[in-house]
């Protein structure tokens, strides 16, 4: 079986990245291949080619008729309520104990500390 795909964006350390490998997961992060400072636009594309769920604290993802679920491998926009390391790992962690990520492939999924949000592909 092969691992769920996850690519970390820039404003996410290495702290997720440890917490969804101790997870199964397999983990690319942004930062670590050269791609920090990339705009969006430019991102992106790279993130679907290689077929890796997104996950970030970039509100720019969080358009829906930009970002359709299903167009997508799929992204996790992280919300705390304050933008420490500490509080997105929170926001992380709970998100993993509630939601096997491979449930959320091709669905833009928002969560905070209390909540995960998930838009799902139309039928």
């Amino acid at each position: 079986m092969t691992a769920f795909r996850i690519k970390l964006d820039e404003n996410l350390g290495q702290s997720p990245a440890a917490l969804l490998r101790d997870a199964g997961y397999e983990v690319d992060r942004v930062t670590d291949e050269g791609l920090s400072g990339t705009a969006d636009a430019e991102l992106w594309p790279v993130v679907c080619r290689e077929g890796r769920f997104f996950i970030t604290l970039d509100l720019d993802f969080s358009d829906v008729r930009h970002f359709v679920p299903g167009s997508h491998p799929g992204i996790l926009l992280l919300r705390p309520t304050s933008q420490s390391r500490d509080a997105a790992l929170a926001v992380l962690t709970r998100v993993l104990s509630e939601v096997p990520l491979p449930t959320l492939a091709g669905c833009l999924a928002i969560a905070d500390e209390r909540r995960t949000r998930i838009r799902r592909p139309s039928a």
